[in-house]
């Protein structure tokens, strides 16, 4: 289990009521300027100064005097929202799915961007974001450095994640849907499922391949060498022509449908039929039926994590835990559901 930290405990500290700029700065040893600076998101703060001011204000459960007003006089009816790949289809979903729930909650939402999704871009994403919000949905925590995150500790916050973490998360089953579409693929008769997986850094690349991985194990089947893409057409394109260029290869698993849809390009371009020499499987369900043939996908249920955050915040907001509380895990796990289509029909 992952564990945030964060608990917006003052132990030690000696200060009682709502903490100010001056408590940060005198804990952190800076001026309240740059407390000013780091609450705004500025630039001009040195990267360890920076850090350290964020820890403080974590620890302290800082709030900047602009969002502590709205969310002392309760009139907030924003949400800020974080996000970091809003080009890739599945992130767009899911924003696209808050801010429908969120208007029909008659809230507005308020998107910021973290450039990179590491850790130090997605804490000064979250510093901007909760200005005059009444609470906070992260989405895709894909970072291996999740204990450097400093989420704001009298702040609602929930988590898009299928790992159980000490904040609110929703989640798909990743690593079962990949399940899903290897169990399918064997069925077909393939000896063996050939892997392009995502990013090796990706959380949820990594999950979608122990699936693929236990689903070979299970079977007692040879597990191939995994190649990797960037999630990109292009990426995909380039792993399609390694695996036509092989011997034996009968079977793909695609971690998403756009590399999938590269992949299915190299093929056709290798003078392969799909499926008759080689049977393909996506992940996400994204416009996979306009592929052709049309692409078998495991289906990633992006209205209901969409709604699933909104009303877990919207809880978080009507029932605040105690001052000083330790985050409440709860977590939600979308089911996958696989899409059966033409590029997995039996031979």
């Amino acid at each position: 289990m992952t564990q945030l930290s964060s608990t917006g405990r003052r132990g030690g500290v000696g200060w009682s009521g709502r903490p100010t700029a001056k408590d940060v700065a005198s804990l952190a040893g800076v001026s309240a300027q740059t407390v000013s600076r780091v609450a705004n998101g500025a630039d001009n703060v040195l990267p360890e100064t920076r850090d350290r001011v964020l820890e403080v204000m974590a620890r302290l459960g800082y709030t900047p005097n602009a969002a502590a007003r709205v969310l002392r006089a309760g009139r907030s009816t924003s949400l800020g929202l974080v996000a970091h790949h809003i080009s890739r289809t599945g992130e767009a979903n899911i924003i696209e799915a808050v801010c429908a729930t969120a208007r029909e909650r008659s809230y507005d939402v308020s998107l910021t961007i973290a450039a990179t999704g590491s850790a130090d871009d997605l804490n000064r994403a979250m510093l901007r974001s909760r200005q005059g919000v009444a609470g906070l949905v992260v989405l895709g925590l894909e970072t291996a450095e999740i204990d450097q995150l400093r989420f704001p500790a009298n702040m609602p916050v929930v988590l898009t994640d299928s790992r159980t973490l000490s904040l609110p998360t929703v989640g798909l089953d990743q690593a079962g849907g990949a399940q899903l579409a290897v169990e399918h693929l064997l069925g077909t008769g393939a000896h063996t499922v050939h892997l392009v997986a995502g990013p090796k850094n990706s959380i949820q690349s990594q999950q979608r391949q122990q699936g693929w991985r236990r689903a070979l194990q299970t079977a007692g089947r040879p597990i191939p060498e995994p190649l990797h893409g960037d999630w990109t057409p292009a990426s995909g394109y380039q792993a399609g022509r390694h695996l036509a260029a092989q011997d034996g290869v009968r079977a793909v698993f695609v971690a998403n449908d756009e590399m999938a849809s590269g992949v299915m390009r190299a093929m056709h371009e290798a003078g392969l039929r799909i499926p008759d020499d080689v049977a393909l499987v996506g992940f996400d369900d994204v416009s996979a039926e306009c592929l052709w043939p049309p692409l078998t996908s495991v289906r990633q249920d992006f209205r209901a994590i969409g709604e699933h955050l909104v009303t877990l915040l919207l809880e978080r907001l009507d029932n605040p835990p105690a001052q000083g509380a330790i985050p409440v895990s709860q977590a939600i796990v979308v089911p996958p559901r696989l899409i059966v289509r033409a590029s997995t029909a039996r031979r």
